[in-house]
């Protein structure tokens, strides 16, 4: 017998590197690498489905809201949301929000939030006031509430015993939104939301009532 005859050949060199433990252990690291990704597969749906069955309820537009709009039960649903993502003072109960007027523009799908709201708490972030109250005020002139905006201090005056002598009414009133124009019969003027300090707020409510008032721009 010779030496060739006594060497192995190439694929009898190859079967043998395929039975070496070398290759064993490859072939064990790539089932244990299937089997991972398999499971975390597995748990990446299991998360996703319980996400969107165990998150906690918010409250969002079903449509785009313009500001100082009137919510109703149709502007709003509520929607889960995982924890991570809801937004601080978020409104969870269409309860809370029904009624409402909103301060500033929302889009389809955004969470409503308390300061969002025109109420004691946006009162008191835009005065900085801790005491601020909220007050409707209907203008004479309703052109003038189309320079108004969220956030404009404006002074609200009245008529005085002369016409050339207005009373002042609230200096440094914040302007929280301005409602959309009412078109009932007889209705002038537009509602404008201000926010005043409490003690302002009385004087300034009744002062609506009995007489027309305006705002002088600062």
């Amino acid at each position: 017998m010779t030496d060739h005859q006594l060497s192995p050949t190439l694929p009898e060199r190859y079967a043998a590197m395929l039975r070496g433990p070398g290759w064993r252990h490859l072939g064990a690291a790539r089932c244990w690498l299937a089997g991972a990704l398999a499971l975390a597969a597995v748990l990446l749906a299991v998360h996703g489905r319980f996400s969107a069955t165990h998150g906690s309820p918010v409250l969002v537009a079903t449509r785009d809201l313009a500001p100082g709009t009137t919510l109703s039960a149709a502007d709003v649903q509520a929607r889960l949301w995982p924890a991570a993502l809801i937004p601080a003072g978020a409104i969870t109960e269409i309860g809370q929000a029904e009624g409402q007027v909103l301060a500033g523009a929302a889009n389809t799908g955004e969470a409503l939030t308390g300061p969002r709201l025109a109420g004691p708490e946006l009162a008191r972030r835009a005065t900085g006031v801790a005491d601020a109250s909220s007050v409707p005020i209907r203008l004479a002139d309703a052109g003038v509430a189309g320079l108004l905006g969220p956030g404009r201090l404006v002074d609200v005056v009245t008529l005085g015993e002369r016409s050339d002598q207005p009373t002042l009414l609230a200096a440094g009133a914040t302007v929280l939104t301005v409602l959309p124009a009412d078109d009932k019969p007889g209705v002038q003027g537009r509602l404008v939301l201000v926010a005043v300090p409490r003690p302002t707020a009385a004087r300034l409510a009744a002062a609506t009532l009995s007489g027309e008032v305006t705002v002088t721009l600062r």
